[in-house]
């Protein structure tokens, strides 16, 4: 097994790297940079703008380190030439692609992601800010997805083709049906003060009073504000693994092993847990950190902005529109290499479950 974790880590290196690689050539085809961008809020201002280029016209197409000349930003026309080259260099757009991206590289292995390009504060201390509104939608909308969806698959197993196992199939069909961001909008109207009940809070993971609370009440006061978020977040998650759970169930009860367990006597609930459970849960909780990074990394960009929470989704969306490149980039990082090591925590899961698989046997 430990020459196959060393093959899994050997591998994330090339991958990464190719991740960036891959996002750092788009992103050289992506008009109205970080230049442009800096213009366009100069143009905003009216008279300074006015001021200095004697009437603004529109933002160039140049992306990333495109271009060779200042003309290349039709919005800077009138603007010194020294400006436009100052402005360059501060966003290191003085240097071939080539260049800044194994400059970006070398940075990257190291962990220094710099500054934000237009927030004055580091990406890491910017990612930390923002972290704890993604773990709270991330880690409970999965653990309260696998608390209700596991009983419940394991139930309507068990129960295949009776009346619960109809009903609770139709209730899982509506829910996944309905888009998470439209129940979200429901739940605000009816608990959150739209139009009916205000029971729960609308906006941020605490309350205003939180440094005055006991830690009883800041435990209360958190799982307060989360909850409609988490509920909207965990809507369809739900509905999929209950039905992974249950037809992982159907598929191991059908085996002869069962049949032999019992005739031998075990009874039902012997041959479920005992026998059945660790085959058939398997896929399902070796997934878990599959599904944590993926709702963790995903977040909610809508659910996010319904619930005003300042999360990694609203940044990430807001880093692409303002073409903050050091927080895009640094975010995509440390998120590539996390959910590469989570690929290999998931192999690991398998079998720490089931020591049966061997992956040491499977070909490079």
């Amino acid at each position: 097994m430990g020459a196959y974790i060393l093959r899994r880590i050997a591998l994330i290196i090339p991958t990464l790297i190719g991740i960036m690689l891959i996002n750092f050539v788009m992103i050289q085809f992506v008009p109205g940079g970080p230049v442009e961008q800096v213009l366009a809020r100069m143009e905003g201002q009216g008279d300074v703008f006015d001021t200095i280029s004697g009437g603004g016209g529109d933002m160039g197409s140049s992306s990333m380190g495109q271009g060779g000349g200042n003309d290349k930003y039709l919005g800077a026309r009138g603007l010194p030439p020294e400006f436009i080259a100052e402005l360059e260099k501060e966003f290191g757009f003085d240097k071939p692609p080539v260049e800044r991206f194994l400059i970006m590289i070398w940075n990257y292995a190291r962990f220094d992601f710099g500054d934000s390009y237009f927030r004055s504060i580091s990406v890491v201390d910017l990612v930390l800010e923002k972290m704890p509104v993604s773990i709270s939608l991330g880690l409970w909308s999965t653990l309260i997805a696998y608390l209700i969806s596991i009983p419940l698959g394991i139930r309507k197993a068990v129960k295949d083709g009776s009346r619960f196992d109809t009903w609770t199939s139709g209730a899982i069909i509506v829910g996944y049906a309905i888009p998470g961001f439209l129940f979200a909008i429901l739940l605000l109207v009816l608990f959150a003060g739209g139009s009916y009940w205000q029971i729960f809070p609308l906006r941020g993971l605490y309350s205003d009073n939180w440094a005055e609370m006991s830690i009883p009440m800041r435990i209360v006061d958190y799982f307060w504000h989360i909850a409609l978020p988490v509920l909207a977040s965990t809507i369809s998650a739900f509905a999929t693994l209950t039905l992974l759970t249950k037809n992982s169930f159907l598929e191991e009860i059908k085996k002869q092993y069962v049949m032999t367990a019992k005739a031998k006597g075990l009874t039902e609930s012997r041959v479920l847990y005992g026998h059945v459970f660790r085959n058939a849960m398997l896929i399902v909780i070796a997934g878990f950190p599959a599904v944590f990074v993926s709702v963790f990394f995903g977040g909610s960009l809508i659910i996010e902005t319904i619930f005003s929470l300042d999360g990694l989704g609203r940044l990430g969306f807001e880093a692409a529109v303002s073409r903050d490149y050091p927080v895009i980039f640094g975010t995509l990082y440390v998120f590539g290499l996390i959910g590469l090591l989570m690929g290999l925590v998931s192999d690991l899961m398998y079998v720490w479950i089931d020591p049966r698989i061997d992956f040491e046997t499977r070909e490079t």
